[in-house]
């Protein structure tokens, strides 16, 4: 199988923003500020509430299935189920977080620039999913794996 570049590049994005996620419950309250989860989030780990880290945990499992997901389109893993509907999914949920950010700039005319920032990567990440999927199409149908 051809070797596919923007997909490993994709998975690795995934793995750091899945690592970044672990990191956050770690690093506790004070990463939950700095990264923008929220004041909310802050406070209930402050109080020892178990949904921030859970919620966290959450978010971590599944950019590491979307990792995953990258590394198998890209043939350095074994073929998973669905990977084009994965794969088409997962940069359509990475693009629509990212554009997510115009309609709210339209709206109140100024943005946080935490919420800047993190559109702006998100939205990177679904372009390179979205490039590596549409690179790697013919190549992600099931007859063509092995």
């Amino acid at each position: 199988m051809p070797y596919r570049p923007w997909l490993l590049v994709g998975g690795w994005l995934s793995v750091a923003a899945a690592l970044l996620h672990i990191g956050l419950i770690v690093g506790g309250p004070d990463w939950y500020r700095f990264f923008g989860a929220g004041e909310d989030m802050a406070r209930a780990a402050e109080r020892g509430s178990w949904i921030p880290p859970l919620v966290t945990a959450a978010i971590a499992f599944i950019l590491a299935v979307w990792a995953a997901y990258a590394f198998a389109g890209a043939g350095i893993i074994r073929r998973l189920p669905l990977m084009r509907t994965a794969l088409v999914a997962i940069s359509a949920i990475y693009l629509a977080r990212g554009l997510a950010l115009i309609p709210l700039v339209a709206q109140a005319g100024t943005i946080a620039p935490f919420d800047l920032w993190s559109s702006a990567i998100v939205l990177v990440y679904g372009l390179v999913y979205a490039v590596g999927t549409w690179s790697a199409w013919r190549g992600l149908s099931q007859r063509s794996f092995t």
